[in-house]
């Protein structure tokens, strides 16, 4: 039985303490949050969980094996570090840090001490997610010519980060998975047009190796809730829209095709649409939280590895995401990873 610490009571903690109180291999035995009134809701809710306002109080457990960190993410750096110092397994919430090298940091030290450190890149145990990779890997799809991603609505407003930090991690890291390459290069624009300091949406197009480009749209202040990516690809398209109750992926049997049988000094007419039929495949779905939950524990276990998400993927989309803001602040000019 691993014996798991949450760091930081607010939105994601309590899922996360539900999470590692469910599973069977795992017990969630203590949390941490400077605010009373959240450990005593969380008390009310998890009563065999131990709180503290005071996280070093975890981290000096000897009974205590892992830590996962849904703490504000200025602290993932500094909370992450400590944690792997103090000989934890560390599952921390996305992004890993505010810097590529502070990543970098982190992965050292985890090799050092020999332990686990994952990054909640939840989307990558998304069930449908992982029914795309599979089925843009058998071929089915060809060549992917672009993605566009768009997570927008009327708040959640944080004040810690901007739009980029807090949504784009979430995309980065599905098309990284997706593809299984990282971002080169990025040009963006983002806009502060809710009065505060950070910007509260953001559009930026990611260049990937191989002449694929993806564009991302992430907004707090969007008139519709939409989480959704569309893959075009040189045989078929795929959209994924996790809000569907129809089915999260439809596959468009739709191409290009390129023709020169009837008008070869004619280059408006070579190119001739395909129309075929749309699938919806049935996609045995999970709690993708829980199945992250799951694979942290199988990883500190030793019964898995962790390269689905770990610290050098984290890294990767720091990086791109450090691109990003580099591009925006700079009125959208391309910025090299």
């Amino acid at each position: 039985m691993i014996s798991i610490g949450v760091i930081g009571c607010g939105h994601w903690g309590p899922n996360h303490i539900r999470v590692f109180s469910q599973l069977g291999d795992s017990r969630c035995a203590a949390c941490a949050d400077i605010d009373a009134g959240r450990l005593k809701a969380v008390k009310a809710m998890f009563p065999d969980v131990a709180v503290t306002q005071d996280y070093r109080t975890i981290l000096a457990d000897p009974a205590i094996d892992a830590v996962c960190i849904a703490a504000p993410t200025k602290f993932h750096y500094q909370f992450t570090k400590e944690a792997l110092m103090a000989g934890k397994h560390v599952l921390c919430e996305k992004p890993l840090s505010m810097t590529y090298e502070e990543c970098l940091d982190l992965k050292d030290v985890a090799a050092r001490v020999n332990k686990v450190l994952m990054v909640g890149h939840v989307f990558v145990f998304n069930a449908a997610i992982r029914w795309v990779k599979e089925y843009i890997a058998s071929g089915e799809v060809g060549r992917i010519y672009y993605a566009h991603s768009e997570r927008t609505n009327l708040g959640p407003f944080r004040y810690d980060v901007n739009a980029l930090w807090d949504l784009a991690p979430h995309d980065i890291a599905i098309f990284d998975y997706l593809f299984n390459e990282q971002v080169i290069s990025a040009s963006a624009r983002g806009l502060k047009c809710l009065g505060n300091s950070l910007e509260d949406l953001a559009f930026a197009s990611l260049d990937y190796p191989g002449g694929k480009l993806a564009n991302v749209h992430v907004s707090w202040a969007d008139p519709r809730k939409v989480r959704q990516i569309t893959i075009v690809g040189e045989k078929k398209m795929i959209v994924w829209d996790d809000l569907d109750p129809l089915g999260a992926v439809k596959v468009y049997d739709k191409s290009v095709e390129r023709t020169s049988k009837y008008y070869e000094s004619y280059g408006e007419f070579q190119l001739l649409s395909r129309e075929g039929s749309i699938t919806i495949p049935k996609i045995n779905l999970v709690e993708p939280l829980k199945a992250q939950g799951q694979h942290f524990i199988d990883c500190v276990a030793g019964r898995s590895s962790p390269d689905i998400a770990d610290a050098a993927k984290g890294a990767g989309v720091v990086r791109a995401l450090a691109a990003i803001q580099g591009s925006m602040d700079k009125g959208g000019m391309l910025v090299r990873v």
